[in-house]
């Protein structure tokens, strides 16, 4: 057995592939932050064929951490010299494994702001990506403005103070950058979110105008933040994916990655300072991301949250479980197609009733085991993201909105805590105290968990979905969650299965 790091590399070349480029030759020109699961599968896989190419030695990545549990990654990536094994599983069952070399440097904020902050300022860095989560842009969804909420950020924002927070971080090292007559890095945003570069730009600009005036006018005027897509299924690694990769190709890898083989990158092209040429290894360039991207959120990010209180509550665990259940699998795709579909516009080069089932063949890979549980964190900022857009154009255009309010009332039943056969459900979510609030609010008001404006903006007073919800939770309650989808589903034109 052999454990992961550059003097590593050479006895594994006849196990799996490895870097084929010398990495200590390897210059860093991309800064991510939220360096997990989904950015090693997706934004540093891509850089590793670049770099396998030969020809983009400048674009190295440095990952940055800047909360408590980015440590371990600190930790890990230091004892494997950046190193780790991407593991891709198909729904048949094979796999393809290799070793990914593109992150070479790992810095953990906390330790040393002052280091970060000055490789954020170095002129070789030209791109800073984000995958910092739906919920890390401290964007208001019922209004669209920027709202710090976060310790970090608050923090930040006091005067005279040495930054912690992402955005802190970035605009410190945005203003050393003015400062010393060097052009600004873009932002390049890889979080699900329609309009994510816009996203940033709002969070980033308004977060700087609080410190900085000025200053929050340059990054406006100067800054690129190009929108995006992306796309791949990557569970969280498990004590059996490590096992796996130990007993499958000899190699002890602390942090491993599993994901799905299929992949998908979307990128517009606006860089302030240049990019690596992304097109040779896969990602489409686009002058016009938003098709892609609101086919992406609405029909599988919104999927993800279809299916996942009502199957939860009905005993499954797993999403490939929900959906090797055909009742589930026909409600799915009558939300995609009667509810989400009508609000796309058209995605060049794209069938999307090929699409939208292949979805459901992406989601029934028994070899991910990707977990319902983890498509549920921090639901109070998935849901108005995902859901609630569709649910806003469909009542515009005086379309159905039933399964999406079955699937709001059942994120209230979901928020009692426990599911129908009485065990506890472990709920993850930064609102939770105001959640339950709303929710015990529903004895005396049953369209109470509407109310929250933060969440449901003005939705709580549209009758037409006050009445889907009251009616979706009165079928909830009286016949449970399967019983629910199958009452709404007898009530609808019958969807063919993917069987």
């Amino acid at each position: 057995m052999t454990s992961l790091n550059d003097t590593a590399l050479p006895a594994l070349a006849d196990k799996l592939p490895i870097p084929t480029y010398d990495r200590s030759a390897v210059r860093t020109g991309i800064v991510h932050f939220g360096v997990g699961g989904f950015h090693r599968s997706h934004e540093a896989m891509f850089i590793d064929r670049l770099l396998n190419l030969g020809n983009s030695q400048d674009w190295g990545i440095c990952g940055v951490g800047v909360l408590p549990s980015d440590m371990h990654m600190r930790d890990v990536l230091k004892d494997q010299d950046g190193l780790y094994t991407l593991v891709l599983k198909s729904p048949e069952g094979g796999e393809e494994a290799r070793i990914i070399g593109s992150i070479t440097e790992y810095l953990y904020a906390p330790d040393n702001p002052s280091t970060v902050i000055g490789k954020l300022a170095d002129p070789a860095t030209r791109i800073v990506s984000l995958s910092v989560t739906e919920g890390g842009y401290s964007i208001n969804d019922a209004t669209g403005e920027f709202e710090p909420r976060a310790l970090d950020i608050l923090h930040d924002l006091k005067p005279n103070t040495v930054p912690y927070s992402v955005f802190g971080l970035i605009t410190a090292a945005l203003a050393q950058r003015r400062e010393q007559g060097t052009a600004p890095f873009t932002v390049m945003s890889c979080d699900n979110i329609q309009g994510n570069g816009n996203i940033a730009r709002k969070a980033l600009v308004s977060f700087a105008r609080l410190k900085d005036a000025d200053l929050a006018a340059w990054i406006d005027d100067n800054v690129a933040f190009p929108n995006s897509m992306v796309d791949r299924i990557t569970p969280v690694t498990t004590d059996a994916d490590r096992a796996s990769v130990t007993d499958n190709y000899g190699v002890q890898d602390a942090w491993p990655v599993v994901a799905e083989p299929f992949e998908q990158w979307v990128l517009e092209d606006s860089f302030t300072t240049g990019r690596p040429r992304f097109e040779d290894v896969g990602v489409q360039i686009v002058d016009d991301v938003e098709p892609y991207e609101l086919m992406k959120l609405r029909l599988l990010n919104a999927s993800h949250q279809v299916m996942s209180y009502l199957g939860y509550l009905s005993g499954y665990r797993y999403v490939h479980e929900v959906c090797s259940d055909p009742l589930f699998t026909d409600f799915i795709l009558g939300f995609m197609e009667s509810e989400a579909t009508p609000t796309l516009r058209p995605v060049p080069g794209i069938d999307l009733d090929a699409y939208r089932h292949e979805l459901i063949r992406r989601f029934s890979n028994p070899a991910i085991k990707d977990t319902l549980a983890r498509q549920m964190v921090d639901a109070s900022e998935r849901i108005p993201k995902f859901v609630l857009p569709v649910v806003r154009e469909q009542l515009d255009l005086g379309g159905p909105v039933e399964q999406a309010a079955l699937v709001v009332a059942a994120w209230a039943r979901f928020l009692d805590g426990t599911d129908e056969q009485g065990q506890e459900i472990e709920i993850v979510d930064r609102r939770l105290g105001e959640l339950r609030t709303a929710v015990s609010a529903a004895t005396e008001d049953p369209a109470a968990f509407l109310g929250q404006t933060g969440i449901f903006g003005d939705l709580g007073t549209n009758p037409r979905f006050v009445s889907a919800y009251l009616h979706a939770r009165e079928t909830l309650q009286q016949s449970g969650a399967r019983g629910a989808v199958q009452s709404l589903i007898a009530q609808t034109s019958p969807v063919r299965r993917t069987s």
